[in-house]
C-alpha cells in the first residue's frame, strides 16, 4: 500500500493497531470514548447487561461518559426515569463522568458539554449515541454516532467492528463575509451533495476560509455531514485546535495530532470560495431543501428559535445580538443556550455595555435552560417546542415533520444571523438588510 492516507484512515488504523488502512476494510477499533444521553443510555445499559451479564463492569470506567441533555425540563415521569437510570448506572459502576441534572455538575447538550469538558482530543475516537456526535470532528478526532446496540458493545469490550469509510473533501477559501456563518457553509454543501450524497463517507474539511473560523464555527460545519448522510467530519487541527483542546484536557494523556498524507486520495472533492456564497436556509421538510435566503424572503414566520448543539454556542449568540441589539422581534423568539457555560457567558458577556442576555430579553426573546429543549421535540411541556402546525426558522439542524414537535409544522434551517434578522421582521429576512 504505497499511496498516502486520509486522517480518517490514519485515526482508524492508529485504534485497529494496523500501519494502514484503506476505504472498505473492516477492522476493530478501540473506543477512546463512549458517550451517552437520557434518550440512549437506558437502552444502551439494558442491552450491555443483556450481552456481558448483570454483573458486569464496564471495559473502562474513565472513558464513559454520561450527559442527560434531551428531556431534562419537563414534568414527564418517563423522561425523568431515564435520568435516574443513568444515575444509578453510573453509582454501580463507579463512573465518574455522569454530568448529572439538578447538580453543579449538569453541563447541557452533549456534544457542546464533551468540548468544553476536555473529552474531545485529537486523533482519538469517540463513539456516541446520538447521530450529531460527529461535530466532535472539528478537534481532529474520528466522532461517530452509533446505535444502542453497538454502543452495549462498546461499554462491555471498548472496541467496535468498523468499514472504513472514503473520505470526500470540500475546501472552503476566502475570507467569510459578515453576514455568513458555518450554518451557510454546510447547508450549501448539503444542497449540493443531498441528504444522501456522502452516505457512510467522511468529509473532511479544509482550505484557508475553514481555518479562519474559531472552533465553535468548526463544530458547526462538522455537526451537520450527518445531515448528508456523512460517517465522521474532520478538520485538521491548528493552534486555534490545540489552544482550546490543551485548556480543557482534564486527562493531560499525551495526544497525536492527525493531518491527512499529500498523496491521500479522495472519493470527492469540491471547492467553495467563501465570498461568492450568500445566507441561505434549508426549506422543510428537508436539510437539503436549499433556497437563498434572497428567494424566499418575505415568507411569514410564527416563531424563531436559537440553541441547539448547531446554533447553541457563544459564537452563535453573539452573531444574533449583534442583529438583535436595540430592536424588538415581531414573533415568538426563543433562545436556549447549549450548554450551562454558554448560559453564564451570555450574563457575562457584554455587547456595547449590554449582557448578551439583557440584548435577547430587551428585544422580546425567551430564554430557556441549557439543554437540547426542542431541538428534538420532546414532551408537550419542553420549552419552545411547537405544539401547533407553526411556521419556524430555526438554528437547529433538523427539519423533517415532527421533529420539534408537531408533524405539521415547517420548519426553516438558517444561521444565527437569517434567524436573528427574520424574528425582527416576523418574516424570512437576509441579514445584509438589517447590518
Amino acid at each position: 500500500m504505497s499511496q498516502g492516507m486520509t486522517m480518517t484512515e490514519k485515526i482508524l488504523a492508529r485504534a485497529a493497531g494496523k500501519r494502514a488502512v484503506e476505504p472498505g476494510d473492516n477492522v476493530w477499533v478501540a473506543a477512546d470514548v463512549l458517550m451517552t444521553h437520557d434518550v440512549c443510555g437506558p437502552g444502551t445499559i439494558g442491552i450491555f447487561r443483556r450481552e456481558f451479564g448483570p454483573q458486569a463492569r464496564v471495559w473502562d470506567r474513565d472513558r464513559v461518559v454520561l450527559i442527560p441533555d434531551h428531556y431534562i425540563f419537563t414534568r414527564d415521569d418517563k423522561a425523568h426515569r431515564n435520568v435516574d437510570i443513568l444515575r444509578e448506572f453510573a453509582a454501580e459502576q463507579g463512573l465518574p463522568h455522569l454530568y448529572d441534572v439538578g447538580t453543579p455538575r449538569y453541563k447541557g447538550v452533549c456534544h457542546i458539554a464533551l468540548a468544553e469538558e476536555g473529552h474531545d482530543r485529537p486523533g482519538e475516537v469517540l463513539f456516541g449515541t446520538d447521530s450529531h456526535t460527529c461535530t466532535a470532528g472539528a478537534f481532529n478526532e474520528f466522532a461517530t454516532g452509533i446505535g444502542n446496540t453497538d454502543a452495549g458493545f462498546v461499554l462491555g469490550a471498548g472496541k467496535l467492528w468498523v468499514k472504513v469509510p472514503a473520505t470526500m473533501r470540500f475546501v472552503f477559501h476566502g475570507q467569510l463575509p459578515p453576514y455568513l456563518m458555518a450554518k451557510d457553509l454546510i447547508l450549501s454543501v448539503i444542497g449540493d451533495i443531498g441528504c444522501d450524497g456522502a452516505t457512510y463517507r467522511a468529509m473532511e474539511f479544509d482550505g484557508d476560509g475553514v481555518y479562519a473560523l474559531n472552533i465553535e464555527e468548526r463544530m458547526t460545519l462538522c455537526n451537520m455531514v450527518i445531515e448528508a448522510g456523512g460517517k465522521n467530519g474532520v478538520i485538521a487541527p491548528d493552534d486555534v485546535t490545540l489552544d482550546y483542546v490543551n485548556t480543557r484536557d482534564h486527562s493531560h494523556k499525551p495526544y497525536t495530532v492527525v493531518k491527512s498524507d499529500s498523496g491521500a486520495r479522495y472519493s470527492f472533492e469540491k471547492v467553495y470560495d467563501v465570498t461568492k456564497l450568500e445566507p441561505v436556509v434549508a426549506k422543510p421538510h428537508s436539510p437539503d431543501n436549499r433556497a437563498f435566503v434572497s428567494e424566499i424572503r418575505g415568507t411569514k414566520l410564527d416563531r424563531a428559535y436559537i440553541g441547539s448543539c448547531t446554533g447553541g454556542k457563544l459564537t452563535d449568540f453573539r452573531a444574533a445580538a449583534r442583529i438583535l441589539k436595540g430592536k424588538t422581534v415581531r414573533i415568538d423568539t426563543f433562545v436556549v443556550p447549549a450548554t450551562t457555560e454558554v448560559r453564564a457567558g451570555l450574563q457575562k458577556e457584554t455587547l456595547n455595555g449590554q449582557t448578551l442576555e439583557d440584548v435577547f430579553r430587551s428585544a422580546g426573546a425567551k430564554i430557556g435552560d441549557a439543554s437540547c429543549a426542542a431541538c428534538l421535540g420532546g414532551p408537550s411541556d419542553t420549552f419552545g417546542r411547537l405544539n401547533e402546525p407553526l411556521s419556524c426558522i430555526s438554528t437547529t439542524n433538523r427539519n423533517f415533520p415532527g421533529r420539534m414537535g408537531h408533524k405539521e409544522a415547517r420548519v426553516y434551517l438558517a444561521s444565527p444571523l437569517t434567524v436573528a434578522a427574520s424574528a425582527v421582521a416576523g418574516v424570512i429576512t437576509d441579514p445584509r438588510d438589517l447590518m
